[in-house]
């Protein structure tokens, strides 16, 4: 039987005209918000629980637990709805408001943790994760634990091959921002087989540059940035590590909706700024792809796009 799940994967790609300055690469956008939550955090969910109920680490009447910003709950939301598991979220107030109420909406029971004015920071990731833990320890409860759970990364496989297959088999660089670190190993796995000399590029948040050898710190681009280095980080696979600050990621993604007609959330406007850098010097010859990450409607609560 097809249910919703079967909806996810195979969104759209779009050159960006209007935002890439003069003489940069051409940039390529894989438009991730066209799957049913609005987030390429659909992929991975689904390859988390399919991959768990295939080894029998879920089963039927089996509650899943999860610790996120939004967008991996929602996606977990919708796939325990479609095969009727049951759903603890923890999360936190510093993120959107959007966020919260679309997990809700799909079935999660959500614990909110507090944060310190809003902000992102170590200190609540690891909060978060700790909750969860303590969840994890009732009976009959899988917690699916995004940042070391690699299932996720093959969840990501099609992208890169969509992507390959969009540019009609061409692509020079690919850039993602960092979160679990599951969709820039997925979506480059396949890239990589069909163009060894891929340039591979990474984005994190200025603030919050510790891939780049910096201190964490606090930010407000949701879904990346956690303050440590991830556990499924993998230092040999980026060419490069760009760190995008949190006004200028904003900024750009409200660029996108006024000028593009792309509406997605700041990591995405991280990554279109990171691209456009790295375009700059390599020259119009060469070939971007990038992802917008998720949906412009998961942030209308935010300062990206609340009015007044």
């Amino acid at each position: 039987m097809m249910d919703v799940t079967a909806a996810i994967g195979n969104t759209s790609l779009v050159r960006l005209n209007r935002v890439v300055p003069a003489g940069c690469a051409e940039i390529f956008v894989k438009v991730e918000g066209q799957n049913p939550t609005g987030s390429m955090k659909d992929r991975m969910a689904r390859a988390m629980i399919a991959r768990a109920e295939n080894d029998g680490r879920l089963r039927p009447g089996d509650t899943v637990v999860e610790y996120t910003g939004g967008s991996t709950g929602a996606s977990l939301a919708l796939v325990c709805a479609a095969k009727r598991y049951r759903l603890r979220i923890v999360t936190s107030d510093a993120f959107s408001e959007d966020k919260l109420v679309q997990m809700a909406a799909l079935g999660a029971e959500l614990t909110v943790i507090p944060s310190d004015q809003g902000m992102i920071t170590r200190a609540l990731v690891l909060a978060m994760i700790e909750k969860a833990e303590q969840l994890s320890r009732q009976p009959l409860t899988y917690w699916t634990d995004q940042l070391t759970n690699t299932d996720s990364i093959a969840g990501y496989h099609p992208m890169g091959e969509e992507i390959w297959t969009q540019t009609g088999g061409r692509v020079d660089v690919f850039v993602q921002s960092i979160g679990t670190t599951a969709s820039l190993r997925g979506a480059t796995t396949p890239l990589k087989r069909h163009n060894p000399a891929l340039r591979v590029v990474a984005v994190e948040p200025a603030e919050s540059a510790v891939l780049s050898g910096g201190r964490p710190g606090a930010h407000r681009i949701e879904g990346i940035g956690i303050g440590y280095v991830p556990p499924m980080w993998d230092p040999d696979l980026p060419d490069e590590i760009v760190p995008i600050a949190t006004a200028d990621a904003e900024d750009m993604a409200r660029r996108l909706a006024r000028e593009e007609g792309l509406f997605a959330g700041t990591s995405s406007g991280a990554n279109v700024l990171a691209a456009i850098q790295v375009g700059q010097r390599l020259g119009p010859t060469a070939r971007i792809a990038t992802i917008l990450v998720d949906s412009g409607l998961k942030y209308l609560s935010t300062t990206v796009y609340r009015r007044g």
